[in-house]
C-alpha cells in the first residue's frame, strides 16, 4: 500500500511539474533566440538523463531563466551551430568537477556575489523581454536595453503599423496588453489557493494569453514551430573547431561554471523543503554535467536544476525521483504528439512569464536590510549586478567574486596600534597587534609616526598574529630610522618577522626585524 500511495503521489506531481514546465521551456527558449523546440528537448533530457541520475531525489532540470542572456549573447556571437558545443563541452567540465569532488566548493562562494548575479541576470532579462512584450526587437546589450525603454513607450504611444511584429502603434499596445496581462495572471494566480493547486500559474497565465489571441485573432506574433526532429542539430565538426577560440573557452567556463553554481544553490534551497534524502553535491554535479552532455549533442540548450519546477515537485507531493523522470516522458508525447499547440502561444505571453521569473531574480526585499546589517556584503551585491548589466554575465561575475575576496581581505586585516606611556625613565611602549597587511599600511605608519620621539620607544609585536612582507620592511624602515628597540614573540607566530638578538635578559633586542 506504501508503495502504491509513493507511484500515486509521484505520478500527480509529474503531470503539476510538467504543466509548469512548458511554458518555461518554450519561453526560455524563444528568449535565448533559438526554436522554441531547443526548449522542450532541454526538458525532456533533464527529466529523463538528469532526473534518473543520483544526486538530488527531487530537483528537477530544464533550461533555466538565469542562463537565457549568457546563452542568447553567445548565440548572436557564435551562431546555433556552435551552441551544441558550448554545452557538450560545459557538461564535460561539469563531470569532470564532480569527479574531483568540487561540487561541495560552490557553497563557498559569497553570498552576496550569488544574488548579485541573480540580479544581474534579472534585470537584464527584464529589460530585454520588455521589448519582446511589445513584439519589438531587443537593443544588443545591457545598458543599450534600459536606455532604450524610453524610445520604446514613445514608439508604443505613437501611431505605427499595424500588422503582426511591428512593435509600435496599435499592435505593439495589443502585445503589451498581453503580456502585462500574463504577468497579472502569474502574481494573482497562486493567491486564490484552491485554484493555484489545480493548474500552475504559467499554464493558466499562458492559455488564457492564447486563447484570447485565438479567439479574437488578435495581431501579434506567435510562437514558429519546425517539429521535434527538425530542431535536434548535432555539432559538426567546424563547430568543434571553434574550441581552439579564446572566447568559445570563456564562453565554456561560464555556462559550466554559472550552470554549476545555479544548480547546486536551488539544491540547498529545495533541500528545505523536504525531509527526504540530503543533496550529494558531487553526484548532482555529474548528474547536472551528464544531461547537458547530451543537450549539447543534440544541440539544445544548457540545463540546470531549476528551483521554480522543483518547488512545484515538492509541493505537489513528489517522494521520489519518479516524479522529474515522468515529467521528461509527458514533455516527450506533448512536443511529439501535439507540436502545432506550440504554434497558438503569443510571443508577448511568453515574454510576461519570463519578466515575472526575472523580476523574482532581483532580492529587492533584501537590500536594504543587508545594507543595514553588513554595508559590506550589500555593495557586492550592487557592484555584481551593475556589472553584469554594463559588461556581460561572466565578466560581472568576476568583478562580483574579485570584490568579494578583496573585501574578505579587508575584513580580516585587522592591525591595532596601542601606545603607553610608561613615564620618564622607562619611555614610551607601542603594541602592535592584529593582522597585518598591506591594506591596512597606512594606518599603521600614521600610528607609528605619531608616537613621541622625546623619551625612548619599545615595538611590542607580541601581539601580532600575521605580518606580510609590506608591513615587515615598514615596520624595519621606521625601527632603523627612529632607532627603536624591538621586543616580542615575532619568531613563533609572524612569518618574515624575527626580533633579533637574543642577548638581553629583558628579551629587547634592536632592529631588523625581516629576517
Amino acid at each position: 500500500m506504501r508503495g502504491l500511495s509513493l507511484c500515486r503521489s509521484d505520478f500527480t506531481a509529474s503531470l503539476v511539474v510538467f504543466l509548469v514546465a512548458v511554458p518555461l521551456c518554450v519561453g526560455v527558449a524563444v528568449a535565448s533566440g533559438v526554436p522554441a523546440e531547443l526548449g522542450l528537448i532541454t526538458g525532456i533530457v533533464g527529466g529523463l538523463v538528469a532526473g534518473a541520475l543520483p544526486g538530488s531525489s527531487l530537483h528537477v532540470s530544464g533550461p533555466a531563466a538565469g542562463l537565457t542572456v549568457l546563452v542568447y549573447e553567445a548565440v548572436q556571437r557564435y551562431g546555433v551551430g556552435t551552441l551544441g558545443v558550448l554545452v557538450l563541452t560545459a557538461g564535460l567540465v561539469q563531470v569532470a568537477m564532480g569527479l574531483l569532488g568540487l561540487g561541495r566548493w560552490f557553497r563557498a562562494i559569497s553570498v552576496s556575489v550569488v544574488q548579485g548575479m541573480l540580479a544581474g541576470i534579472g534585470l537584464v532579462l527584464v529589460t530585454g523581454q520588455v521589448y519582446a512584450m511589445a513584439d519589438a526587437p531587443a537593443p544588443a546589450g545591457g545598458v543599450a536595453k534600459v536606455l532604450g525603454l524610453p524610445g520604446l513607450a514613445g514608439g508604443l504611444g505613437g501611431a505605427g503599423e499595424s500588422g503582426p511584429g511591428a512593435g509600435s502603434g496599435g499592435a505593439g499596445l495589443v502585445a503589451v496588453a498581453l503580456g502585462v496581462g500574463t504577468v497579472a495572471v502569474l502574481v494573482w494566480w497562486p493567491r486564490w489557493r484552491a485554484a493555484a493547486r489545480v493548474a500552475p500559474a504559467p499554464l493558466v497565465a499562458v492559455g488564457l494569453a492564447a486563447g484570447a489571441t485565438a479567439a479574437l485573432d488578435l495581431p501579434v506574433r506567435r510562437v514558429e514551430v519546425h517539429g521535434l526532429l527538425d530542431a535536434v542539430q548535432p555539432p559538426g565538426a567546424d563547430a568543434f573547431a571553434r574550441l581552439a577560440e579564446v572566447g568559445v573557452v570563456g564562453t565554456v567556463l561560464a555556462f559550466a561554471l554559472i550552470a554549476s553554481a545555479e544548480s547546486l544553490f536551488s539544491a540547498t534551497a529545495v533541500d528545505r523543503l523536504h525531509d527526504g534524502p540530503r543533496t550529494h553535491y558531487d553526484k548532482e554535479l555529474i548528474a547536472q554535467g551528464t544531461g547537458n552532455t547530451v543537450c549539447g549533442a543534440l544541440g539544445a540548450l544548457p540545463m540546470t536544476a531549476v528551483v521554480v519546477r522543483s518547488a512545484a515537485n515538492v509541493r505537489a507531493g513528489a517522494r521520489t525521483k519518479a516524479s522529474r523522470v515522468l515529467h521528461g516522458v509527458w514533455l516527450l508525447v506533448f512536443a511529439a504528439a501535439v507540436p502545432a499547440a506550440l504554434g497558438v502561444i503569443p510571443v508577448a505571453a511568453l515574454a510576461g512569464v519570463l519578466v515575472h521569473a526575472g523580476w523574482k531574480l532581483i532580492p529587492v526585499r533584501e537590500v536594504v536590510p543587508l545594507w543595514r546589517e553588513h554595508r559590506g556584503e550589500a555593495v557586492v551585491l550592487v557592484v555584481t549586478t551593475g556589472a553584469i548589466v554594463v559588461t556581460n554575465l561572466f565578466e560581472g561575475v568576476l568583478v562580483g567574486l574579485l570584490l568579494a575576496v578583496a573585501k574578505t581581505a579587508w575584513d580580516t586585516s585587522h592591525v591595532q596600534v596601542d601606545t603607553e606611556d610608561l613615564g620618564a625613565a622607562e619611555g614610551v611602549r607601542v603594541r602592535v597587534r592584529g593582522n597585518a597587511t598591506f591594506l591596512r599600511l597606512p594606518k599603521l605608519l600614521d600610528a607609528l609616526e605619531a608616537v613621541p620621539r622625546d623619551r625612548p620607544v619599545r615595538l611590542d609585536l607580541g601581539g601580532l598574529r600575521h605580518v606580510d612582507h609590506a608591513c615587515a620592511a615598514a615596520l624595519e624602515g621606521w625601527a632603523e630610522r627612529s632607532g627603536v628597540a624591538v621586543r616580542g614573540s615575532a619568531r613563533e607566530g609572524v612569518p618574515g618577522v624575527r626580533s633579533g638578538a637574543d642577548d638581553e635578559d629583558d628579551g629587547v633586542a634592536r632592529a631588523p626585524l625581516v629576517a
